[in-house]
């Protein structure tokens, strides 16, 4: 009898460690998988939208993106969002912009409410 309580408080507790480690998992912070432009790519022609692509869902309600250039000035068109076809998708629309550098800055909610912020440069080198 000893014995079999033995077996089965052994296997309870490992079914609890192993949901908790379901529980943790599903409970993650969603990071950049990756984005266009690309961190850090020198790009000849100015991109017309600037793409990040998460491992998880994202709240749109939550989730931001900017684009500034090395003044601190912000160059986006102010419309980003959520791709509405695809929730991982975090996107804004940028005018035609000069050679520079850009810093995008993103701020996003996981769909359990994990904040995960960041930003990355990408440089635009137009040809004359």
């Amino acid at each position: 009898m000893k014995g079999v309580f033995l077996v089965m408080s052994t296997v309870l507790t490992g079914l609890g460690i192993f949901s908790f480690g379901l529980i943790s998992e599903a409970q993650a912070h969603v990071f950049p998988v990756h984005s266009e432009p690309k961190v850090g790519q020198v790009v000849n022609t100015s991109p017309f939208l600037v793409r990040i692509w998460f491992d998880g869902k994202l709240e749109p309600a939550f989730s931001t993106i900017e684009v500034h250039d090395l003044k601190g000035a912000r160059v986006d068109k102010g419309d980003g969002r959520v791709g509405p076809e695809d929730r991982t998708l975090l996107k804004i629309s940028l005018p035609s912009l000069p050679s520079g550098i850009y810093r995008v800055f993103w701020s996003v909610v996981s769909q359990d409410g994990h904040l995960t912020e960041g930003d990355f440069s990408f440089t635009i080198r137009v040809s004359q």
